[in-house]
């Protein structure tokens, strides 16, 4: 499959169908809109989709399933605590923290810094952000690229 397809959220990566833009999530959400969403053609078989950027209609990431979904939940939970703490810790924007908690995660991770990003990440990219942030994620011993 192609890469750029998937990472645009134009392809599934789980079945290699088109994906559509639903103007609203309310039927993914239980009735609660949180704007548009991008979802497989074959929604609810194939049960992948991902939201957008609020106002937009840019993806968040690429197309995710519920295992999916799940382990960029507990990848946000833990990287986000990092740059969090950055923020309160060193005055700075959250632009700025973010910013370099991702720099650094691109180290961290061997990846390039333009593919180093939650939403773009497979489940077991997940996983390695979860294992490369648990040492940091208590008390306020991150590296200073980080938090």
């Amino acid at each position: 499959m192609d890469f750029k397809a998937i990472v645009s959220a134009r392809v599934c990566p789980y079945c290699g169908s088109a994906t559509v833009l639903k103007v609203s999530s309310a039927h993914i959400y239980f009735g609660r809109d949180y704007g548009p969403v991008w979802q497989c053609r074959s929604y609810p078989v194939c049960d992948a989709y991902v939201g957008c950027h609020k106002d937009t209609n840019i993806p968040l990431g690429r197309l995710a399933n519920s295992e999916l979904r799940k382990a960029k939940n507990a990848a946000h939970r833990i990287f986000d605590d990092l740059w969090r703490r950055k923020i309160r810790r060193e005055q700075c924007s959250k632009t700025s923290a973010r910013a370099s908690a991702y720099k650094w995660l691109s180290a961290q991770m061997g990846t390039p810094p333009e593919l180093t990003h939650i939403g773009m990440f497979d489940v077991e990219q997940c996983r390695r952000v979860v294992q490369i942030c648990r040492p940091y994620s208590i008390g306020d011993h991150a590296p200073s690229a980080t938090a």
